[in-house]
């Protein structure tokens, strides 16, 4: 079952962002669905977070999207080469996003090879958010596109994990934050090999 509109709304992307862990995304692309479930995540706090696009209530044409109504994807280009895949949430306005960072495959992994050329399976096929991506053939083509699409979504199929079991700490590739560089925005599954480095 997808996850409800509702999920997306509430005001703690931290909160959010933690409970993201062990959730399932999925794309159809070209009648082929791809998958897995969420090992890493990174939370953008909005206007009031030096690391978010956002911050400071920017509003570009990028950054637009993440202003809409919570319960869509967030795709923009990250330094010319990756697109990265985020989940808007929260209210129209307040302009909060989480980051995905590592999917731990489950489903069309022949599909995601091909689109990684990645002829051998290799633990970082879904490892990083713009090998997240591109494995599962997020674009900026679909920004914007709600979370109860039949192109791109997740489900809750009852997998969780305790605290133990998760590991937080400060996000990565934010120095230009400043303190908010420090920030315990990032949540990933202790042990997984499909989570970015250091996975300790």
């Amino acid at each position: 079952m997808k996850l409800s509109e509702q999920f997306y709304l509430g005001n703690d992307v931290v909160a959010i962002s933690k409970s993201l862990l062990g959730k399932y995304l999925f794309t159809c692309i070209d009648s082929v669905i791809t998958g897995g479930y969420i090992v890493e995540t990174e939370a953008y706090n909005g206007a009031i977070d030096r690391a978010a696009h956002s911050y400071g209530n920017r509003l570009t044409p990028r950054t637009k999207t993440m202003f809409m109504q919570g319960g869509i994807a967030y795709v923009y280009l990250c330094y010319g080469i990756h697109e990265m895949f985020n989940i808007v949430t929260s209210v129209e306005g307040h302009a909060q996003a989480i980051l995905i960072r590592a999917v731990h495959p489950t489903e069309g992994i022949e599909a995601m090879q091909v689109r990684r050329n990645m002829p051998v399976l290799k633990s970082n096929i879904t490892t990083g958010p713009g090998s997240v991506a591109k494995a599962l053939g997020i674009s900026r083509n679909i920004n914007a596109i709600s979370l109860q699409s039949d192109t791109l979504w997740l489900e809750d199929r009852g997998l969780s994990f305790n605290d133990d079991q998760i590991t937080t700490g400060p996000r990565i590739g934010v120095d230009y934050a400043g303190e908010d560089a420090s920030l315990p925005y990032r949540f990933y599954v202790k042990g997984d090999i499909y989570v970015s480095k250091p996975n300790k």
